[in-house]
């Protein structure tokens, strides 16, 4: 798969908004509107575009705290990972969630009402997944910057 200049044009104007009509996006980037159909279908079909949704503010909708769980297992076998996996990934509250190298095996990016919310989300995950050795987490004072739209500039 080669990324060339109008594509990166196309999935940079979709990631700041994926409202634009087929005419913007084409007209945007120098082309008819079947030739930018076609890339756009593409870049759908080998998977640089997953989806195309909202993007909602979550203190709007009063989901204004964010925690960072760091997670340490003693088990890391295969079937427990795919069980922990699973099983985390069924957590609405869980907004990211990454295997780690480090000093931690996990991290998950946590969002909830407030600190009761994370409470009751807390006592969910370690009593949903035995095997967990140790839950640190942080909390976000502060959100300075936060984008969904990935750094295409130098592809």
């Amino acid at each position: 798969m080669s990324i060339d200049k109008i594509d990166k044009k196309l999935l940079s104007l979709l990631q700041s908004n994926a409202t634009l009509s087929l005419n913007e996006l084409a007209e945007a980037v120098n082309l008819t509107t079947t030739p930018c159909w076609k890339r756009l279908k593409r870049l759908e079909e080998e998977g640089v575009i997953q989806k195309r949704v909202a993007l909602l503010e979550p203190e709007k909708l009063g989901l204004a705290f964010t925690a960072f769980v760091f997670i340490k297992t003693c088990d890391h076998s295969h079937e427990w990972y795919q069980h922990f996996a699973e099983t985390v990934s069924e957590f609405e509250q869980v907004m990211e969630f990454y295997r780690m190298a480090g000093d931690y095996d996990y991290m998950l990016k946590v969002l909830v009402k407030d600190m009761p919310s994370f409470d009751a989300f807390y006592k969910m995950l370690v009593n949903s997944v035995s095997g967990i050795s140790n839950v640190t987490s942080t909390f976000a004072m502060e959100s300075i910057k936060y984008t969904t739209e990935l750094p295409l500039a130098n592809l």
